[in-house]
């Protein structure tokens, strides 16, 4: 079972140089979680003091909601406290529990992938392994996200075969081992959260508000950019299983696309897998580093979600014939 390829900090930094990085304030994770829930709660009150701008609330919230889950990853690697209490109460119920994961279900999921990136024993391969697909074939998987029919598999059928399975291993059968695994199994406290929520909203005169700002956004927005995510850190990097400099992808961004698609530094997947206990407000800065060193050279980085769409979309090339 071989395990994926890595690098030591001491490979491409010298212990001074290498020193900031792990720097990790007391208070850097908890403002990020405060940060999150702000810019939700902003943009619901905008969405209810003035209709007009609902479908930019619906993206915004969606994308901060990925933020939530992307809080839930920083905490499976330590990151949002010293404190490993107060980093697994932030992670799990301030941010899995209210997008429907479970953070204890995560962590091992999740380092496995990072101890197996790219190779067979790697849950998250069959994200990338499709890819590149048709351009229709990417169009009906956003038509899906869109319409909220992968938020009704994940949210509705998935935990029901669950439950009808229960004690199997054929409830995961046909579905990707982390909807099964930190979905499925996180049903109840999601719909604890989520009735609070209808129930605060109602109680404020704006019961609306909860099926319009929060839960169409889950539906909708945050499937897609979900998808997005997946398919910029892994799809189509040649050479992802043998180099570690190769294991994923950094996508560089704009503004708009860092509030609509990829908040918290999220882009930065190729320094993440690079060294994962790097806290993710310092990528940025790792990235530079990186990159001025001659093996930074070999890195994935694309210009933009757009310019990863358009190669994973490009289609396969037919295998040629006898």
């Amino acid at each position: 079972m071989p395990a994926a390829p890595r690098i030591a900090p001491s490979d491409l930094f010298s212990p001074a140089d290498w020193a900031p990085f792990q720097s990790r304030p007391a208070w850097a994770g908890p403002l990020l979680v405060a940060h999150c829930w702000a810019v939700i709660i902003l943009a619901v009150v905008a969405g209810v003091v003035w209709p007009l701008l609902i479908p930019i609330c619906v993206m915004i919230v969606g994308t901060r909601q990925l933020g939530l889950a992307i809080l839930m990853h920083e905490a499976a690697h330590g990151g949002l406290s010293r404190n490993a209490r107060l980093n697994d109460f932030l992670g799990h119920w301030l941010c899995a529990v209210p997008v429907g994961a479970s953070l204890t279900a995560y962590r091992p999921y999740h380092l496995k992938h990072h101890r197996f990136v790219q190779q067979p024993e790697d849950p998250d391969l069959m994200l990338s392994a499709p890819f590149p697909v048709s351009p229709a074939s990417l169009r009906r998987k956003m038509i899906r996200d869109l319409t909220g029919q992968t938020f009704f598999k994940q949210r509705v059928l998935l935990p029901l075969a669950m439950r009808r399975q229960a004690g199997t291993t054929e409830a995961v059968a046909d579905t990707h081992d982390y909807e099964a695994v930190v979905t499925g199994r996180s049903i109840l406290p999601f719909l604890m959260f989520n009735l609070g929520l209808l129930i605060l909203c109602t109680a404020a005169g704006v019961w609306w508000a909860f099926l319009v700002l929060w839960l169409l956004p889950m539906a909708t927005w945050f499937p897609l950019v979900t998808r997005l995510r997946n398919i910029a850190e892994h799809a189509c990097v040649e050479g992802s299983a043998t180099d570690p400099f190769r294991a994923a992808r950094t996508t560089r961004t704009g503004w708009l696309e860092r509030a609509f698609i990829a908040p918290y530094w999220v882009n930065f997947h190729a320094e993440h897998h690079l060294f994962m206990h790097v806290p993710c407000w310092n990528l940025p800065r790792l990235h530079r580093a990186v990159r001025a060193r001659p093996q930074g050279a070999e890195m994935e980085v694309a210009d933009g979600y757009l310019t990863v769409l358009r190669e994973a979309s490009r289609g396969r090339t037919p295998a040629p014939t006898a």
